[in-house]
């Protein structure tokens, strides 16, 4: 807490006369320090997001709020920030599904590779009941979720070759996030998948230890991996959910009024960065292919779906099989 008072203030309303209980009340401002991985560009779809939700706070809690913003790993990488919202030693972050599903397994859901067929489908099931019956799992384990903002689909890096058949993946090394759905995918897809933090993958790839990795487009380019890698495969294989994350307990702190400013910022935010990341999505490939990217597009997603399969029924248990079914039916 931050007050607007001093000794100096008070001594001068004594010397003058003026009545303790008469001084008007002074502005209290609580401080959110919102944390995320990646860059502040601006493009950046997590640095978008950030900026739409302290824009929204702070001009809707009269002066009572201010969201301060940590980007670039600063309060963590994206496991020990999501401790740290789940503990109430970091209040808010916006962390990709991967890292969250390692603290609330049915978070896998999201990260099923092919599930969503485009970014609109997606968004309305993460709106409605799926995504409702996800933020109350998580809600239990001391993590409230405000939205769940977009990263766009991931797509393949790598400098070996393109990918346009699921044989294209065979024998490349990728990093993936150290979550079980990824590394199932890049498994199925005879791929050498490599679990690695994000701080450690722009030298990783530089240095040759690893072939690739399974990116945005938007944070291919922010965090200029058209430096280090030659080839950009769209292959929409999985749809980057990054939610909008609050600790419990930093929230149930808030006043009543507070809670619901935060919360409705948290819904106005999201789906201002959804349509500023859909914007931008076909001028980033023209930039990354300007900067000397060779890009292709997946014709065919039928073998890269049979491929990966097995990874559905893999993971039905820790999703739980009802809210896979539910999820399943939503996307037909």
């Amino acid at each position: 807490m931050k007050f607007d008072i001093t000794r100096r203030a008070l001594a001068t309303a004594f010397a003058a006369g003026i009545a303790f209980t008469a001084l008007p009340a002074f502005a209290q401002t609580t401080v959110i320090k919102l944390g995320w991985t990646t860059s502040d560009g601006a493009t950046d779809p997590y640095a978008v997001g950030a900026r739409a939700f302290k824009e929204l706070v702070e001009a809707n809690s009269g002066g009572r709020l201010e969201v301060q913003l940590f980007p670039n790993r600063q309060l963590g990488d994206g496991k020990p920030m999501i401790d740290g919202v789940r503990l109430g030693t970091v209040d808010a972050g916006i962390i990709t599904n991967a890292v969250v599903a390692q603290v609330e397994a049915s978070f896998q859901l999201n990260d099923l590779p092919f599930l969503f067929e485009n970014e609109e489908q997606a968004a309305a099931v993460l709106d409605g009941p799926v995504g409702g019956k996800l933020a109350a799992n998580l809600e239990s384990k001391g993590i409230k979720v405000l939205g769940f903002m977009e990263g766009g689909f991931r797509h393949m890096i790598n400098n070996v070759r393109p990918v346009e058949k699921p044989d294209d993946v065979q024998g490349v090394k990728y990093r993936v996030m150290q979550n079980p759905v990824f590394i199932g995918m890049f498994s199925s897809l005879g791929g050498n998948a490599v679990p690695m933090a994000w701080g450690e993958t722009f030298t990783a790839v530089q240095q040759g230890a690893i072939d690739g990795l399974e990116i945005p487009l938007a944070v291919i380019d922010q965090n200029k991996y058209f430096e280090v890698t030659r080839y950009l495969s769209l292959t929409n294989h999985t749809y980057s959910a990054i939610p909008l994350l609050v600790s419990k307990r930093f929230f149930d702190r808030l006043p009543e009024d507070l809670q619901q400013v935060v919360a409705e910022a948290g819904v106005e935010a999201t789906a201002r960065q959804r349509e500023a990341t859909r914007a931008v999505t076909q001028e980033l490939v023209a930039s990354l292919e300007a900067a000397g990217m060779t890009v292709n597009y997946v014709e065919d997603f039928a073998p890269f779906r049979q491929a990966v399969a097995n990874v559905y029924e893999q993971f039905r248990g820790s999703i739980g099989s009802d809210l896979l079914d539910e999820a399943l039916a939503a996307v037909q």
